[in-house]
């Protein structure tokens, strides 16, 4: 029996590759622990929403995901629970997770009239996680009907987002504070140097406002109420004037409600021991940073991003801290999305950027 030589085989499988890529999308996400981004190749990012998901306890049902979830948080009878699937930026729970990622795919292949292949997807992990827990999204992925996935470290990602040449002979350094995670890492040559993943980030500065507010006012807030004073006047380094907000809450004490007002002082007094850590890893990164790299930062300087980032004066405290320049990047809340835009629009260069698994098997 005649069989075609390898050459014409990886001719047609080349030629059903192209002729199916007009057919399908492939998709990126950075999936947060706060929320979770959707790009999509050829239209940008086309969802941006809480990494929420509203649980009927009695029947397992999934009530509902994303915003109309995170509305419910606080607000539910106890057999209803607004939960984050994820925990410090890795899979919680499995289940919630996959469908919650089903969601976010179907409402995109919905949207696009994708109905002969599934698409390909690129997610950005924390840097510090486990085989296990790589192979954890990997099946959620799959499982909520992607054809391909690949994953690439998020400290990666959002320095592809910010531009930053990681292709190059060239030191790299950003800091990517979102809602579970920090991550501090040093890039050159398509690779981590040097990183660490701290679980210190944006929720945890919610705790820090809620912990304080209990200690200093007797008054005990939600995690709603914190992250609203935080991004209203949460500061890392003295401000030249002065900002003022209110916490609601129950008093501790009488057991009423209460209002006091707070200052950006307040909020930096109860945010230093999360900006301290933060600090003091950046520190140490750059002490074990090699000197020719360390070289390349100086001159390049250290790039935030991330949620956690838009903290008022926290480049103006690391800059001092360290005597590196420091800038926060545009747009930050979407440096990892964005980053893994650009692998998806040029996969073939960017392939080295990916990290290898060998449960990541297409599908078909």
């Amino acid at each position: 029996m005649f069989k075609a030589p390898r050459f014409f085989k990886n001719l047609q499988n080349s030629f059903v590759e192209r002729f199916f890529k007009n057919f399908t999308q492939d998709i990126g996400i950075d999936l947060g622990t706060a929320n979770t981004l959707v790009y999509v190749r050829g239209r940008g990012i086309v969802i941006n929403e809480p990494s929420v998901v509203a649980v009927n306890q009695r029947t397992g049902q999934i009530l509902a995901i994303g915003r109309e979830a995170k509305k419910m948080a606080g607000k539910t009878p106890r057999h209803i629970v607004a939960t984050r699937p994820l925990v410090d930026g890795v899979v919680s729970d499995f289940e919630v997770t996959e469908q919650m990622l089903r969601y976010f795919i179907n409402k995109v292949t919905k949207e696009n009239f994708v109905f002969l292949r599934r698409p390909r997807v690129l997610i950005g992990i924390p840097s510090g996680v486990t085989e296990v827990e790589k192979r954890a999204v990997i099946e959620a992925t799959l499982n909520a009907g992607a054809r391909q996935v690949f994953l690439i470290d998020e400290p990666m990602a959002a320095a592809i987002g910010a531009r930053l040449p990681v292709i190059d002979a060239t030191g790299n350094m950003i800091v990517d504070i979102g809602g579970g995670t920090t991550e501090i890492a040093v890039i050159s040559l398509g690779g981590v140097v040097i990183s660490r993943s701290l679980r210190v980030a944006g929720d945890e500065m919610n705790e820090d406002i809620i912990r304080y507010s209990r200690d200093e006012f007797n008054i005990l807030i939600g995690e709603k109420t914190a992250e609203e004073v935080k991004i209203a006047i949460g500061s890392a380094y003295p401000q030249r004037e002065r900002l003022t907000s209110f916490l609601r809450g129950r008093d501790l004490v009488s057991g009423l409600p209460k209002e006091v007002a707070v200052t950006d002082e307040h909020i930096r007094e109860a945010l230093s021991r999360s900006v301290r850590i933060i600090v003091n890893n950046i520190k140490t990164i750059v002490e074990e940073t090699p000197p020719e790299l360390l070289a390349d930062i100086m001159h390049r300087g250290i790039i935030l991003a991330g949620g956690g980032s838009l903290i008022r004066g926290l480049d103006k405290l690391v800059a001092n801290q360290t005597g590196i320049p420091v800038r926060l990047m545009e747009d930050p809340l979407t440096a990892v999305v964005r980053g893994t835009g650009v692998v998806l629009d040029d996969m073939e260069s960017l392939k080295e950027v990916l990290l290898e698994q060998e449960t990541n098997k297409s599908l078909g």
